[in-house]
């Protein structure tokens, strides 16, 4: 039975590292990595420690194995990693109902990831509610990015709630900027 919950060891951080190799988009072909998804930034045992020092990342379990995981990135661990600077820097200039959203409190998915067997069983729903019921009361947005390219993706963000607020290009690739109102 796969549960979802708070990160609270360091042998579940070496499972989101190890889940998150295994679906690195520079590892799968094309062919897979289009109707999989896939994910892009490559963190260390140590940034995902960092992260899960300021809060504790979401990770769905089953048994001992990480089968998925949403990670959480606050403020503070923005310039540790460039593509979560770059982000950041992106969304605190967009503009949502009226206000920029550099003042408002938001908290960003730093990246998501479900096992491939584990797919299409509502674990990105279930992880992004345990997202939500866990930081509601501190964030009102939860905000992140995906490569257009990654229909799967894209897809599973839209059915969860999130709307796309903006896109962004980094290394000649398209993003867009989903944001869900808590």
């Amino acid at each position: 039975m796969v549960i979802v919950k708070l990160v609270s060891e360091m042998k579940e951080l070496e499972g989101i590292r190890l889940l998150q190799e295994q679906n690195l988009g520079k590892h799968l072909s094309a062919a897979e990595a289009s109707k999989e998804g896939f994910v892009t930034a490559e963190y260390t045992v140590e940034f995902l420690k960092a992260m899960h020092d300021v809060h504790p990342s979401i990770i769905a379990k089953d048994n001992d194995t990480v089968v998925g995981y949403a990670l959480v990135a606050t403020n503070p661990i923005r310039e540790q990693h460039p593509l979560l600077a770059d982000l950041f820097n992106t969304i605190d200039k967009v503009i949502y109902k009226g206000t920029t959203l550099k003042n408002t409190r938001y908290v960003v998915v730093g990246q998501l990831c479900v096992g491939k067997g584990y797919r299409g069983q509502g674990l990105v729903q279930r992880m992004y509610e345990f997202y939500k019921e866990s930081l509601k009361d501190n964030y009102d947005y939860l905000i992140t990015d995906v490569v257009q390219t990654n229909q799967r993706s894209i897809k599973a963000h839209l059915k969860t709630g999130f709307v796309v607020v903006d896109t962004l290009e980094y290394g000649g690739v398209k993003w867009d900027i989903v944001l869900w109102e808590f």
